[in-house]
């Protein structure tokens, strides 16, 4: 007869520093989880259990849209929705790729940090997906064919490696020398660097989005049908950087939010509803612009698109594969002193 049993729960004493979490007391996995446990424990309430199943499920959702998008848009030969293309496909691959870092972040202390490396390479993808669809779709009648505009892309995907190196080293720290990790000789600077290496992609993809919500306030020009969508999302990722931040409310009652409402929870939630309303934008724009934008000659090229996601998919992953070498090499000289 088959059975067995969900994996014990310990309280943050009794895990090494590198699995605790600020104001977080009790429901902690054990650091040496096989990679059933993990799977096990996804259906056992835990700390990390709503933080699975709150991108887990999104991922769902946001597949369901894409393929309603793909039963009415012609991807494969309509260049003008290839930016799209790329935009979906990386909102369905970051919640996917956050809720599989969740999930097997115990197996080790090595482990964690790559899955979470994992992680940051696909929400810095997310961020490329981002520039490709602002650049073609978001941007400004009067920016159109501008120096910006042409350039958007190439910019979108340094920041992609930008916020990919940065974020990983945020956990890693030096890579000249064998020593304790950065994020453990000084959290609050991490957290700094890995918060900005995802502020600075986002400012800079929302630039033409500032500036045509600026416009709107004004009475500039008119508001189009997407603007009151972007302004929910861009309310939303203000939001999701608060709560990632200030590690609220958990800091304020420490073990009361342990498996529910506690910041990460909120700022998955926050993170995917805002998502949702950004999808919806981008769509609406997509339509509504597509006669103007394909009259001035704003046709999306496959080298700016699809390629710009594979090139930096390949850099991305190196990045990744770098940083994680050097993690298991400093793990090896670690053992041997």
């Amino acid at each position: 007869r088959l059975s067995f049993r969900l994996p014990q729960l310990l309280d943050i004493h009794q895990v090494p520093k590198v699995f605790r979490e600020d104001g977080i007391i009790s429901g902690y996995r054990h650091p040496q989880s096989s990679a059933l446990d993990c799977l096990l424990s996804s259906f056992q309430m835990n700390n990390e259990t709503l933080n699975i199943w709150t991108h887990f499920l999104p991922t769902w959702y946001f597949l369901w849209r894409f393929s309603i998008l793909c039963s009415t848009l012609n991807f494969l030969t309509d260049s003008y929705t290839w930016p799209l293309l790329v935009y979906m496909l990386l909102v369905c691959v970051y919640p996917f790729t956050s809720s599989c870092a969740h999930t097997f972040s115990t197996m080790s202390p090595e482990s964690r940090h790559i899955c979470y490396f994992f992680d940051y390479g696909a929400l810095s993808l997310y961020s490329l997906g981002c520039a490709i669809s602002y650049g073609h779709y978001i941007i400004p009648d009067s920016w159109v064919n501008s120096w910006l505009q042409q350039n958007f892309v190439i910019i979108g995907v340094g920041n992609s490696l930008f916020c990919t190196s940065l974020s990983c080293y945020s956990r890693l720290g030096s890579c000249f020398c064998v020593c304790r990790f950065l994020e453990h000789r000084f959290p609050k600077w991490s957290k700094f660097l890995r918060t900005g290496a995802f502020v600075l992609p986002f400012l800079f993809d929302s630039v033409p989005l500032f500036y045509r919500v600026l416009l709107r306030c004004g009475g500039v020009c008119s508001p189009a049908d997407a603007l009151s969508s972007h302004c929910y999302h861009l309310l939303f990722a203000f939001l999701t950087c608060f709560l990632f931040t200030s590690h609220l409310p958990e800091r304020l009652a420490p073990g009361r939010f342990d498996y529910f409402g506690h910041s990460h929870q909120l700022f998955h939630v926050s993170a995917v509803v805002g998502t949702h309303f950004q999808m919806e934008a981008v769509i609406t724009d997509m339509m509504s612009r597509k006669a103007a934008l394909v009259a001035r000659g704003v046709l999306p090229s496959f080298l700016g698109t699809v390629g710009a996601l594979l090139l930096s998919l390949l850099l991305n992953l190196s990045i990744i594969g770098a940083f994680s070498a050097l993690l298991l090499w400093k793990r090896c000289c670690q053992k041997r002193q």
